[in-house]
């Protein structure tokens, strides 16, 4: 008989926070625990240590990488389109899909909705996030003169009562988000 004795891959930070992800689009807060996030990656708790001085740690560095992919990759990437009413569309379009297919299927904005219900340090960084998204927002609609701020705010939450019920229902965000962003540039 002939024994493997093959070590397991290296796990890095970013595999643990893409597994943390998973566990809370699947299980919720109750997930982010060292020990089932390892039986999950076939490791051990070491593992886990190693990157992270304990799961609070753990839960921040996750709650940091969301909101670096959540608004400022997403502002990164909007800000190559020159034209304004463009660059809505297409904020509506990666809102729409803003599905992190690396991260697991479920959906996560949902989810960290759902803890920052629970959890103040989520709470903070979905606060965070969304005063962000809505200064960007307002201020792309100020530049073709609709300087409302309840534009911004009522597409904003669109977005969100979109992205809560698509993550029940699994219909798609983009076609209703896209028609209420129309709607409002027909404004200009």
């Amino acid at each position: 008989m002939v024994f493997s004795m093959t070590k397991p891959p290296r796990l890095s930070k970013q595999d643990w926070l893409k597994a943390g992800f998973r566990a809370l689009t699947k299980h919720g807060p109750s997930g982010l625990k060292a020990e089932p996030l390892a039986r999950s990656l076939g490791t051990t708790k070491g593992s886990f240590y190693w990157h992270f001085k304990d799961i609070g740690q753990f839960r921040e560095a996750m709650m940091a990488h969301w909101e670096q992919r959540a608004y400022t990759d997403v502002v990164s990437h909007l800000e190559a389109e020159p034209s304004v009413p463009k660059r809505l569309r297409l904020l509506g379009q990666i809102a729409a899909n803003a599905a992190w297919p690396d991260y697991g299927d479920g959906p996560i904005e949902p989810a960290i909705r759902a803890w920052s219900r629970s959890e103040a340090m989520a709470a903070q960084a979905v606060l965070r996030v969304d005063a962000r998204r809505l200064h960007y927002l307002g201020g792309l609609l100020a530049e073709i003169g609709l300087t409302n701020p309840d534009f911004a705010r009522i597409i904003y939450a669109g977005l969100i009562g979109l992205e809560d019920l698509s993550s029940r229902d699994d219909k798609p965000v983009e076609t209703p988000l896209g028609t209420l962003i129309d709607i409002v540039l027909t404004l200009e």
